[in-house]
């Protein structure tokens, strides 16, 4: 049997698969959109800065180096990069550990709380475990991202439409972040190194609902939306 393919429907196909690949994503949005709406009003205004944590080759009786602090910022765009930079820069065999790195990125979480246990979740999937962050210093393991693009998805304008006018807090948005990830390290004495494209969209909200950016959750890596 034939199936007709018209652009109706292959629209309604592709539809059908992003569907399949992020349902619990969306779901999660709209049940934040809900609660955020009760408590946003009463939520204070962040500082501006997230405070850094301990970082690498401090020695006795000097202050200890940090990670480079997060700043807050009311541009989407902006708010992005910064976000990509501190999911993907790390260095194993600092004195910065892997729980430094969530809590720091935690810092920058929707203010309502609703969404940080998801959003702790989804950093989980991106860093290492802190097993393997063990064994990957042993090997003088780092990691860093080249940015290629920053693009708004084009299925955000409807999954908007979906949540309906009072469904999402305004300012919410998604940038679906196109890269190429960087890790070199030390295998047998000698350097070794390597690179793989990476794609994944992250969810956030900004002004007019807070006057900075919040961090509400990250897509499953390698499966952005479209």
């Amino acid at each position: 049997m034939l199936y007709p393919t018209t652009p109706e429907v292959l629209r309604r196909r592709r539809l059908i698969l992003v569907g399949v690949a992020i349902p619990l994503l969306l779901i999660a949005f709209l049940t934040y959109a809900v609660l955020a709406h009760r408590s946003a009003s009463t939520t204070p205004p962040p500082s501006d800065d997230v405070a850094g944590a301990a970082a690498p080759n401090s020695g006795p009786g000097e202050e200890p180096a940090r990670l480079d602090p997060l700043k807050r910022t009311s541009d989407p765009e902006t708010f992005a990069r910064q976000v990509v930079q501190g999911v993907f820069a790390w260095d194993a065999t600092s004195m910065v550990s892997r729980a430094d790195h969530v809590e720091q990125l935690l810092a920058l979480a929707d203010p309502t709380g609703e969404s940080t246990a998801a959003l702790l979740g989804d950093l989980d999937s991106y860093l290492p475990t802190a097993d393997a962050w063990t064994q990957l210093a042993q090997y003088d393991t780092k990691q860093w991202l080249t940015i290629i693009s920053v693009t708004t998805p084009s299925l955000w304008s409807e999954a908007e439409s979906q949540a309906g006018p009072t469904g999402l807090l305004p300012g919410t948005t998604a940038f679906t972040v196109e890269g190429m990830r960087h890790r070199s390290g030390v295998w047998e004495g000698e350097p070794v190194s390597s690179s793989h494209d990476v794609a994944f969209t992250l969810f956030m909200v900004c002004g007019p609902s807070y006057p900075r950016c919040h961090l509400l959750r990250l897509s499953m890596l390698d499966k952005p939306l479209d």
